[in-house]
């Protein structure tokens, strides 16, 4: 049985980050399951009138207003279909607890929502004429990806790839996660400022948060030891 204190000690912010996202879509408008939102046409305008509310709009951000300027740290929270949300918390759940560990829930907390809203940002300013909505975590968790890269590069990662029958199979953190970086920077390279997914977000992500570890940790030791062996898809 595991004491109190013992379990107090585990991924914190991690597993916060998870719980209030679950939550603001689950009583959201997007998961469709509040029935106070409505049906039909009107629960697509509540679901419209929830993206602008609280997701980036790029032209809307780069005006400078008040309002505006917060949205990168509140679309971090927001999802926009089940499978968005499942896919996102699936890849904080696994890389996010042994990040949080190496850097301490304070660091880790500052870190995610700092890296999250850098990488919303920088999209906002490639796209500055844009007037879609852009909401996620997945600049965050791309930089949560980033750090995990430096500080455990030896760690031990099981990956399912689509085009080998989704075969589990297990490689070295810095093999699927540079392959990972490669397929969001090649895929930026086509992606419009349309609706889709803001791979450009995820490159950001991705170096601010290697940035971040290497700044931080350069110092001293990474985890030089074999890291305990982590799970989880080649795509979040």
């Amino acid at each position: 049985m595991i004491g109190w204190r013992e379990a107090a000690r585990g991924p914190v912010v991690t597993y916060g980050a998870i719980g209030v996202c679950c939550l603001i879509f689950v009583l959201g408008p997007l998961s469709g399951l509040n029935p106070e939102y409505g049906t039909g046409d009107i629960l697509l305008a509540a679901q419209s009138a929830h993206f602008e509310r609280w997701g980036v709009i790029p032209s809307e951000l780069l005006s400078g207003s008040a309002a505006a300027l917060v949205t990168p740290a509140t679309a971090l929270f927001v999802h926009g279909s089940w499978l968005h949300l499942l896919g996102n918390m699936l890849f904080l759940y696994v890389f996010g607890a042994m990040a949080e560990e190496r850097m301490g829930r304070v660091r880790f907390a500052l870190f995610y929502l700092s890296c999250g809203y850098l990488a919303l940002l920088f999209y906002a300013v490639a796209h500055a004429t844009s007037d879609q909505t852009l909401v996620g975590a997945s600049g965050a968790i791309a930089a949560v990806l980033g750090a995990f890269l430096y500080l455990f590069p030896r760690a031990r990662v099981t990956s399912l790839f689509p085009f080998l029958f989704f075969l589990p199979l297990r490689f070295p953190a810095w093999i699927v996660l540079i392959f990972w970086f490669v397929l969001q920077w090649l895929a930026a390279q086509s992606a419009g400022s349309g609706p889709g997914v803001a791979y450009l977000a995820h490159v950001a992500g991705f170096c601010a948060g290697f940035l971040f570890a290497w700044g931080c940790y350069r110092r001293t030791d990474r985890v030089r030891v074999p890291a305990p062996a982590t799970e989880g898809e080649s795509q979040p």
